[in-house]
């Protein structure tokens, strides 16, 4: 039955509307797009300040150097000790050698060789029941950074030494490669290899002497970067 207005004039049949349906999705995506707007510049992560790039640079270099500079001064087996370490302060040897797995004997004498590297310090208090010292481990993290400037200077000078070397002396080699030697070695053996019997021919060093000052040229901006005279 058709409705009438007020005039009596027959009113049409309604229809579904889809306008409403057709204005929410407007809105709904006007405002995810302006949701997404705000939220792209968080997920962009904006360009880092250089005291932050220094700090996690510092940071990396410490975590990757500091097995390797152990494992040259003292041995790779005092490794785990460091590992156990790390983070901690006046841990008792024989809580050390538990921890690791080794024997208090062994243990007590990587302790000490790292001692005399001064990566670590310890602090010695009696057991009042036993009635001996038990001695507690630190490990020192300050020093490692000393001690990778005195490892990079000991290679420096090796470095020039033999680049002075390289550029005074004269080397020879055979076609295969087997070994090299100067000119007083190869004069007593004839110039003639003493591996393969081929002769020895003069070689051209200069790719040598090329990657000596490279490595060199190297470690002296690695020195400088920590401030290290050299």
């Amino acid at each position: 039955m058709n409705s009438k207005n007020y005039r009596g004039e027959k009113m049409p049949k309604k229809t579904k509307s889809r306008t409403k349906p057709k204005i929410r999705p407007k809105i709904r995506s006007k405002s995810k797009s302006k949701k997404t707007s705000r939220t792209k510049p968080k997920s962009i992560s904006k360009p880092m300040s250089q005291k932050s790039i220094k700090s996690i640079s510092k940071s990396r270099v410490t975590n990757q150097l500091v097995e390797k500079i152990v494992i040259e001064v003292v041995g790779e087996e005092a490794i785990p000790i460091i590992r156990y370490l790390k983070g901690k302060t006046n841990i008792s040897e024989f809580k050390i050698a538990e921890a690791v797995k080794e024997e208090i004997h062994k243990t007590r004498n990587i302790l000490y060789r790292l001692l005399e590297n001064n990566l670590v310090s310890f602090k010695r208090k009696k057991d009042k029941k036993k009635g001996w010292y038990i001695y507690y481990w630190t490990f020192n993290q300050k020093r490692v950074k000393d001690l990778i400037s005195s490892q990079k200077k000991k290679r420096l000078l090796k470095l020039k030494e033999r680049i002075e070397r390289e550029k005074e002396g004269n080397f020879f080699v055979c076609r295969n490669k087997c070994i090299r030697l100067n000119f007083d070695q190869a004069t007593d053996f004839s110039f003639k290899c003493p591996e393969c019997g081929s002769v020895l021919d003069q070689e051209n060093n200069a790719h040598v002497i090329e990657s000596i000052d490279k490595e060199i040229k190297g470690l002296e901006k690695e020195l400088k970067a920590m401030k290290i005279i050299v």
